[in-house]
């Protein structure tokens, strides 16, 4: 359970706080200890500290999507992972999954729920001082959806207007229509408070010295090519701006400039490292926490509301199953072409100019993607996000700390694949495994 422990009426600023009233390992589980005593596979698999137990994975990837305000989400999911013991050596993150992995990589392991925590208080406050208390916003909150959601609609409202505290701010005056300026310049907001934010939260020399055990990878898209680009720390050394980049969505945002080129936020493109992660040489077995702000699936609308809601749920939603679909049959096609191989001759293997090359195609390793995905609320409409209201952002949080703590006491979904494909996914909304 989430409660507020801490308002300042004076800067706005709120603290999460989880209540202990129970042990870590019967909350991770979502389990009572009656059950946790009968069930024998989780014991085995749950170390004494209530810490998981993961098989040995060569990759542990945390995989984040973008989604504005939404990327709270990610922050409880992430909890989750740290509460449970499951470090990733891999963070990959688009827009404000690119934030996301700027603060986590920037800090040292036993810092990084409480940085990240520190960041969404911080851009979760507005830019001047007229917001309504936030004791006020919860209790108006709790009447019933209807005045939820006119809630969102005015916090939404006040963003669009002032902007977030050390994030973006409005531009004054504000840019003209065909009126030319830098590429720089044109956008309806500044974002020069984010990279104030990030620097003080993030240590870029952690992310680049530590690449070698935690690899960090952004996207963003080329303005002149028009192609998509990940900045990787294992490539090159990355700065405020890689991750700046990665979240400029136009028109709001403006391009950044990097070594002379100019970027924007890689969701124009592709809302989702995941493929980047999946097919990057050396290939190895992987473990991915897929962990996404918009839904493919939805109803159809019946509203212009609801129309542009979905609009971008399909949008930003990036196709993902559609993606992991297509990896799951080239994995199934590489270790088909392995399992060949094995059958050969050794000479055969070892001299055949076709087996040279089959063998750098061919691949057993074997692929666990877990699927998390936000479910928006009947309250929420097409501004969800980029409504930072405090309310909000801690229900995001709980949200994806909940469902990572759901996934993570299904046991088996953490097992290695061993299937025919050697690839699998999970959602913990679905509670069923992709077919072979």
């Amino acid at each position: 359970m989430v409660r507020l422990t801490s308002i300042s009426a004076e800067n706005a600023q709120i603290e999460l706080n989880f209540d202990n009233d129970v042990n870590a390992e019967d909350k991770l589980n979502g389990m009572n200890m009656n059950d946790t005593i009968k069930n024998d596979t989780l014991q085995k698999e749950t170390s004494k500290n209530g810490r998981v137990r993961v098989p040995p994975y060569e990759t542990i990837a945390l995989v984040l999507q973008g989604g504005g305000a939404l990327g709270a989400y990610q922050a409880g999911v992430f909890q989750g992972l740290d509460e449970a013991g499951i470090a990733p050596n891999w963070l990959a993150g688009i827009s404000i999954g690119a934030l996301n992995t700027a603060v986590i990589a920037g800090n040292p392991p036993e810092k990084r729920v409480e940085r990240l925590n520190e960041f969404w208080q911080t851009i979760c406050q507005p830019n001047v001082s007229l917001e309504m208390w936030p004791g006020m916003e919860q209790a108006f909150s709790g009447i019933n959806d209807y005045m939820r959601g006119a809630m969102n609609a005015i916090s939404a409202t006040n963003t669009a207007l002032r902007g977030q505290k050390g994030f973006f701010e409005p531009r004054f005056p504000s840019p003209l229509w065909g009126h030319s300026s830098s590429p720089e310049d044109a956008s309806l907001y500044s974002i020069h408070p984010l990279k104030s934010t990030l620097e003080r939260l993030c240590d870029f020399d952690r992310i680049n010295e530590n690449a070698s055990e935690l690899r960090v990878s952004v996207g963003a898209v080329n303005l002149r090519t028009g192609n998509f680009t990940y900045f990787d720390n294992r490539k090159i050394k990355l700065r405020p701006e890689h991750f700046m980049a990665s979240g400029a969505l136009p028109p709001a945002f403006p391009a950044v400039e990097i070594d002379g080129e100019h970027y924007w936020d890689g969701g124009l493109v592709s809302n989702t490292p995941l493929a980047y992660v999946l097919e990057s040489r050396p290939l190895e077995d992987t473990l991915a926490f897929q962990v996404d702000l918009w839904s493919a699936r939805g109803a159809a609308p019946t509203n212009l509301e609801e129309v542009a809601d979905r609009i971008k749920e399909i949008q930003y939603s990036s196709r993902t199953r559609m993606v992991t679909d297509q990896l799951r049959r080239a994995q199934n096609f590489r270790r088909l072409l392995q399992r060949m191989l094995d059958d050969l001759p050794k000479d055969v293997r070892d001299h055949a100019a076709y087996c040279k090359v089959a063998q750098e195609l061919a691949c057993s390793k074997r692929y666990n993607v877990i699927h998390l995905i936000y479910q928006d609320k009947a309250y929420e409409s097409h501004y969800k996000d980029f409504d930072f209201s405090p309310a909000s952002m801690q229900e995001h949080w709980h949200s994806g700390l909940e469902d990572i703590r759901s996934t993570l006491s299904t046991r088996h979904y953490l097992a290695m694949p061993d299937n025919e494909s050697g690839f699998v996914t999970h959602d913990v909304h679905n509670r069923e495994k992709e077919k072979n």
